[in-house]
């Protein structure tokens, strides 16, 4: 049986050697790496884990700023990790200021591997951009996710606009498609190796947010979600959130590197400066 893990963050963002391992190798391999991770970071004093809600199956990782918090970034993992998986990179390129929240998926049966339960936002059939899509799923999740910001601009009296959302792979796309389906302005979304779910339904899906500044960061060699997906993408934003950009980085797989890191801290230091 043939898994197909769609994340590939192998919690290791300073090691361009492992991150652009083949993907189909490491399907299962992976999720025993976010279980040891998990581990890893409950046992550092630099994470808190908060309170959780109602759609995680792991409390998300919370990392507090260290002066007075005005801004707050939430970041969401790819297929089969968790919030652990990210944490240490967001830590390296946000701002003292900033509070990062990254929350866990719950597990489910994931259609695409055979119906394995792993953590997912939501099911995936397949992975031809025509395919079928958990319409509902889709749907809920961003409920989800506008339901986290809104309990964030409650608790730590910090708007909207003032808020970024960002992901990796299938954490992406969700950030994409929960940004433009909110009702209230957002700082920007930050978009790594993925797509816009439902794109037949844009750009009349679109509620608010299309000045929103988005970042596309997409692998030119990526196997699992091609680039010619993130340059789909960005037609496709174009047409209706003219403030969307597109990078793309050469040899990289699906995965992160460096580079991309750099192109996000800057990303961050522009559209929630220092108030």
């Amino acid at each position: 049986m043939k898994f197909v893990d769609i994340s590939m963050d192998l919690h290791n963002h300073k090691s361009s050697a492992v991150q652009n391992l083949a993907l189909t190798q490491l399907g299962l391999i992976f999720l025993l790496f976010s279980a040891i991770d998990s581990a890893n970071y409950k046992k550092s004093s630099n994470y808190t884990f908060a309170k959780s809600a109602a759609n995680m199956s792991i409390n998300p990782v919370v990392i507090s700023s260290s002066v007075k918090q005005t801004a707050t970034v939430i970041f969401l993992h790819g297929l089969g990790d968790s919030g652990n998986g990210w944490a240490e990179a967001m830590t390296q390129i946000r701002q003292p200021y900033m509070k990062v929240i990254c929350p866990s998926a719950s597990p489910m049966p994931v259609s695409l591997n055979q119906g394995f339960r792993m953590p997912s936002w939501f099911d995936l059939f397949t992975l031809d951009e025509s395919g079928p899509e958990d319409e509902n799923g889709i749907k809920e999740a961003a409920k989800l996710v506008h339901s986290l910001i809104d309990r964030e601009i409650e608790t730590s009296n910090v708007p909207s606009s003032r808020i970024a959302l960002g992901g990796f792979s299938q954490g992406g796309a969700l950030a994409l498609y929960s940004a433009f389906t909110y009702n209230k302005p957002l700082a920007g979304v930050m978009a790594l190796s993925c797509w816009i779910p439902l794109h037949k339904t844009f750009p009349a899906a679109a509620l608010s947010n299309k000045d929103m500044p988005i970042i596309q960061c997409h692998g030119d060699c990526d196997p699992i979600v091609p680039l010619k997906w993130g340059q789909l993408t960005a037609s496709i934003l174009k047409s209706f959130a003219k403030n969307t950009e597109l990078k793309t980085y050469r040899g990289l797989m699906h995965s992160s590197s460096d580079m991309e890191l750099k192109d996000l801290k800057k990303f961050l230091e522009t559209v929630l400066p220092s108030v």
